[in-house]
């Protein structure tokens, strides 16, 4: 028996106090004008920085086979995260799924246009990465200029608990969210997160770099 395509909807919201109604009408206006039929509608209230399979939408992908078509308003639905997003991409085309994204007017499958955008995306990714990085880099240079110093005050109990958190607040730093919203998270002050940021991100450049870079040259001296 030939299996029947699935046409899935994906309709996100982060919080409570959002509604799904809007994105429902575009996505059914847009299959009128499509001439399709949604099978299946998957809705949920969560975060957009969560890693698909921990949230509803990685179940439909996986149910999702070659020749089904997946719906969605607008990219941001699928994740905060633009690797996030890339990697959704990715596996639905190798997969033959079909992705249709509304409001910017993508569609991505097996189509060299599809490959071309996906390459925009990942190259778009990329140099935002770079650019968070150097920002990071000309804020380190301006405070060490002004003679601020960097690093933890000894017996500095709010940043300590930090350490179990790093990754993840680095993580959150690469999405682009303020020092604010990641002290409000921990219950710790702004500029507490600032210093255990910026003192780890030293370290963390200092192992990257190599040891010309890191030691004072002898020849100048």
């Amino acid at each position: 028996m030939e299996r029947k395509q699935i046409v899935a909807a994906y309709l996100r919201v982060s919080t409570d106090k959002q509604t799904i109604l809007n994105q429902k009408s575009e996505v059914l206006n847009f299959c009128r004008k499509q001439d399709m039929q949604v099978t299946t509608w998957c809705t949920e209230t969560v975060s957009g920085t969560k890693k698909e399979n921990e949230r509803q939408l990685g179940t439909l992908l996986k149910r999702l086979q070659q020749g089904d078509i997946l719906i969605i308003t607008e990219v941001s639905r699928l994740s905060r995260k633009m690797l996030n997003i890339m990697n959704i991409i990715h596996q639905s085309i190798e997969k033959g799924i079909t992705i249709h994204s509304i409001k910017e007017g993508y569609k991505f499958d097996t189509s060299i246009n599809s490959q071309v955008l996906a390459f925009a995306f990942g190259l778009c990714a990329e140099i935002e990465r770079t650019l968070i990085s150097q920002r990071t880099r000309e804020a380190l240079a301006r405070r060490r200029a002004a003679g601020i110093k960097l690093g933890r005050p000894k017996g500095s109990i709010s940043t300590s608990k930090l350490y179990e958190h790093i990754d993840e607040i680095f993580q959150f730093r690469a999405e682009g969210l303020s020092f604010q919203k990641i002290a409000r998270k921990y219950k710790v002050s702004p500029e507490t997160v600032r210093l255990f940021y910026l003192r780890n991100l030293v370290k963390k450049t200092k192992k990257i770099l190599p040891a010309s870079e890191t030691q004072p040259n002898e020849a100048s001296s």
